[in-house]
């Protein structure tokens, strides 16, 4: 009977137990299976849509500005992406200057030669443990990242990490160059979430401060995702224990 009651217990108090930390790894074990799950999950994905927003809003010298445009955003593996502007409003110089840009660099940011210098690896970054959180069914790893080279495709900051699918979720950063004269400094804020075993981006913010003593605040919001031509990632369970790997 006390061994049938220990049983009950143990079987009600699991769900919470799993919940509570990521479990103990070390920060190359962490970093291995990091880098291993998002290749993976970068072969998995062949192709997906989404629909975005982007929204600015600049206060400040000489006049405030503010606009918004909504684009359809089209995937293919390995590096094609095509946008297709479903509408805009708002300040002609922002839509024309700012947010047709940030398309374009998205595209020049995603050619082969191009993704080799901004992928989160050893190569580009370096790592240390930061902590964990209590978060999800495994928690989180806390990474704090330092880029290896100065560009504007590179953040310095922290990653949240999740402990059982070993993919980004979160990062708070500031970027690696500064990407204006005229910046002062900037603010990263990116969420990602779930969708078919795949973390993709939710919400992402920049917060720059102009050296006149404007401030402009980007966001973009992603929403309707449809994943095609999808192979399964590699099972989450699948992690390294053993530290550091090729994984470069």
């Amino acid at each position: 009977m006390k061994l049938f009651i220990a049983l009950l217990l143990l079987g009600a108090v699991g769900p919470f137990a799993c919940a509570a930390e990521p479990r103990p790894l070390s920060l190359d074990q962490v970093v291995d299976n990091l880098i291993r799950k998002n290749e993976e999950r970068a072969q998995a994905l062949r192709s997906f849509e989404a629909t975005r927003t982007y929204h600015l809003v600049y206060r400040g010298f000489p006049s405030d500005k503010e606009a918004e445009m909504t684009v359809v955003a089209l995937y293919e593996s390995p590096s094609k992406k095509d946008f297709k502007v479903t509408s805009q409003t708002g300040s002609k110089v922002i839509l024309e200057r700012v947010f047709k840009r940030l398309l374009e660099s998205e595209k020049e940011a995603a050619q082969p030669e191009m993704r080799s210098h901004t992928q989160l690896n050893r190569t580009n970054y370096e790592f240390a443990l930061g902590g964990s959180e209590i978060s999800g069914e495994a928690g989180q790893y806390i990474l704090q990242v330092t880029p290896k080279s100065k560009s504007k495709y590179l953040y310095r900051g922290k990653i949240w990490v999740d402990g059982a699918d070993f993919a980004v979720t979160r990062i708070e950063a500031e970027p690696a160059q500064n990407p204006s004269f005229w910046t002062k400094r900037s603010e990263i804020h990116h969420e990602y979430t779930r969708i078919q075993g795949f973390w993709l981006p939710t919400r992402n913010q920049l917060i720059s401060y102009i050296r006149l003593g404007g401030r402009a605040i980007l966001t973009i919001e992603y929403k309707d995702y449809k994943l095609t031509d999808l192979h399964d990632p590699a099972p989450a369970m699948a992690v390294s224990t053993s530290g550091t790997a090729n994984s470069q």
